[in-house]
């Protein structure tokens, strides 16, 4: 009985750690002036305290806006577009999972006189364009010091739960590109590089919920291709920046890095040296309280305690070279690389309880984790304009390794309610090592044609090695003996050899 009630434990720390609220935000848009609907009017939740932006979306074309799995606080509603001016919601309260709606935001045609007026180069956090949404990371002040999950977080349609999974729509499955190359990470690896990317790195992201088969999309979940920075000034260029802040429980958070550019003539060299660091504490209480489902009596109290430590830090490097043997053409390559540490201790305290709150028993559960992913990267890459028109080719080779090693300690111990030891603890011991080696090479060529419409076509080859090896042991008598229930080894090959034609054209504005 211990033992299921202990399992009940980190099944009830699973599920806290993965909920997350349902809440929702909703309210529609018009022009003030003349009742017109405005559609891809930028849309801004922000904290009523201090106005920080939580996130970002667009209304839709029949006005309406949503932000949903929004956290319980005090918010208010930015409203902005083109040639109009700015417009607040009243203040808003998120309670519960329960839908709050801000009602009809009316903005007004900004009619102030043109005489003197300054152009003023500057880009909008948000640009709707006809086949992707782009966020220009720059232009948000509070992605100031934030890492690529936290930038992600604030995106328009773009959801990421408490274990870093990402959705778009309220889509699973989606895929991450980096400067156009897929990411080939999922899960606690993709979590892990993003969140130790510096939102300093990023240019921009571009969402695109129905991409074109040059992305390699699957299913319909959509794509996200994070641009990073490369600087197209003359001459030599560079950044320092630094940023330290508190997190959780007042745990401390940095992040430090350099980026540089060379540009003269027919090359341009580029590259970046990064460094994060992240501490965090959390602290989880479930209680519970068992009935008789007839009588409704009150039988039992399940009372539990979680403390999570997690600290984890990044290095991460990348070098490249473009150079132009003509106007028309340009060939390059990049090198970059990261390496991620990460410690994680979870411990808890589960008491089961009669029905005056006696303590009966008590089960200290454990689990120690000394996570460390690394990364090299490799790319070759060529492009030729054949004219101003837009006919362009496009090619790349790369290569990349991934691995990763997770070394687990988990621990259950029993005592009575005079919390003396009823019965030797369980202790099982885990050791996960895991590679991914990527070889691809693909051909991308595109052309405008008459009418508004666009062709495109490619070519594309890629074979992808996994080695998965999870071994478990059961500490018995201090002897570590192999647990064949739960180990694993998984290994999985794929070649992939694709063609794609794709041909699109806007049928109206």
């Amino acid at each position: 009985m211990k033992k299921l009630f202990s399992l009940m434990a980190g099944v009830c720390i699973a599920l806290t750690s993965l909920a997350q609220s349902s809440a929702k935000v909703t309210g529609n848009i018009k022009d003030g002036g003349n009742q017109k609907i405005i559609d891809a009017a930028t849309i801004s939740l922000l904290k009523e305290k201090d106005s920080s932006l939580v996130k970002a979306a667009y209304s839709e074309k029949d006005g309406s806006f949503l932000f949903e799995n929004v956290k319980e606080g005090k918010y208010l509603v930015l409203a902005t577009s083109v040639g109009h001016t700015k417009v607040y919601s009243k203040p808003i309260e998120v309670t519960g999972d329960a839908a709050v709606t801000v009602g009809m935001l009316q903005l007004l045609p900004d009619d102030k006189s043109m005489k003197g007026v300054t152009v003023v180069s500057k880009r909008p956090l948000i640009e709707h364009r006809l086949d992707k949404t782009i966020v220009n990371v720059d232009a948000g002040i509070s992605n100031a010091g934030s890492s690529a999950l936290d930038v992600l977080e604030k995106a328009p349609g773009v959801s990421v739960d408490k274990d870093g999974n990402i959705s778009l729509k309220g889509k699973q499955g989606v895929k991450v590109f980096i400067d156009g190359k897929i990411s080939f990470l999922s899960g606690p690896e993709l979590a892990n590089m993003l969140r130790n990317m510096q939102a300093s790195q990023m240019d921009q992201l571009e969402i695109m919920t129905n991409p074109s088969a040059k992305y390699d999309a699957s299913g319909n979940s959509g794509v996200i291709n994070i641009k990073l920075k490369k600087t197209k000034t003359a001459g030599f260029n560079g950044s320092i920046n630094a940023g330290f802040g508190l997190g959780q429980g007042g745990f401390p958070k940095t992040n430090g890095g350099i980026n540089f550019n060379y540009r003269k003539d027919k090359i341009n060299l580029f590259g970046s040296l990064n460094h994060n660091y992240r501490e965090s504490y959390q602290t989880i209480n479930i209680n519970r309280k068992f009935r008789d489902k007839n009588t409704k009596e009150l039988l039992g109290i399940f009372d539990q305690e979680a403390i999570i430590n997690r600290t984890s830090q990044s290095r991460s490097a990348r070098v490249g070279i473009d150079y132009s043997i003509s106007k028309k053409t340009t060939v390059g390559a990049l090198v970059s690389g990261f390496a991620d540490p990460e410690n994680f201790k979870n411990t808890n305290n589960t008491f089961l309880k009669d029905k005056d709150g006696v303590t009966e028993s008590r089960t200290y559960a454990t689990n120690d984790m000394k996570n460390f992913w690394k990364n090299i990267s490799g790319n070759i890459n060529f492009r030729h304009v054949f004219d101003s028109t837009g006919r362009e080719l496009t090619a790349d080779v790369d290569y990349s390794h991934y691995s990763s090693s997770s070394k687990q300690a988990l621990g259950n111990y029993y005592f009575d309610a005079a919390n003396v030891k009823t019965e030797p603890g369980d202790t099982l011991l885990g050791n996960i090592p895991s590679s991914i080696t990527i070889y691809s090479a693909k051909a991308d060529y595109s052309q405008n044609l008459k009418g508004n419409a666009k062709f495109e076509a490619g070519i594309k080859f890629s074979s992808v090695k996994t080695d998965n090896n999870a071994r478990y042991d059961s500490l018995i008598n201090n002897i570590p003996v192999a647990d064949m229930g739960r180990t694993n080894h998984f290994v999985y090959d794929e070649q992939i050899q694709a063609a794609y034609v794709n041909v699109s054209k806007s049928l109206s504005k």
